[in-house]
């Protein structure tokens, strides 16, 4: 603490004082250090939101299918259940629950998940079933063989 004698601040003896003045530059740095660690967490959780229903699928040789739109799930797990996306549903309200989340619209996609134990009959039970409702593209997804999900296809 400067203590000043004499006239008034000025001279050899005297501090001045400075004055505050505003920084005008926004400093960047922690933001974009906030933004990669939110990018990192985004990236790490991604591929755990997709469909958390765990059913063992069975292996094929076919291609991989490129689809821009986000896919619609349904996933049967080796008990027979039924799920829609992560919610598990009955097959008297899977329609219902199609046509509100689709808006009525029968081209959108839709994906049955079923898992190796289960029969072959449930699950063309739950396609006729998404078929007969008008939904025209209803797919099965199968699980890539160990060569071709290293080699890419």
């Amino acid at each position: 603490m400067a203590i000043s004698f004499g006239n008034g601040g000025s001279g050899a003896s005297g501090y001045r004082r400075r004055s505050y003045r505003p920084m005008s530059e926004i400093n960047v740095t922690p933001m974009v250090d906030v933004m990669l660690v939110l990018l990192i967490i985004f990236m790490v959780a991604a591929p755990l939101l997709t469909v958390g229903v765990p059913v063992d699928l069975p292996k094929t040789s076919a291609a991989t299918i490129n689809d821009q739109d986000e896919p619609l799930v349904i996933s049967i797990d080796k008990d027979g259940k039924l799920f829609l996306q992560d919610t598990e549903i009955g097959l008297e309200s899977l329609v219902p629950r199609l046509n509100a989340i689709t808006n009525n619209k029968p081209d959108t996609r839709v994906y049955v998940r079923g898992d190796r134990a289960i029969d072959y009959g449930r699950i063309m039970e739950v396609m006729g079933t998404v078929s007969a409702a008008g939904f025209t593209k209803v797919a099965l997804i199968a699980e890539l063989p160990e060569t071709a999900a290293r080699t890419g296809g």
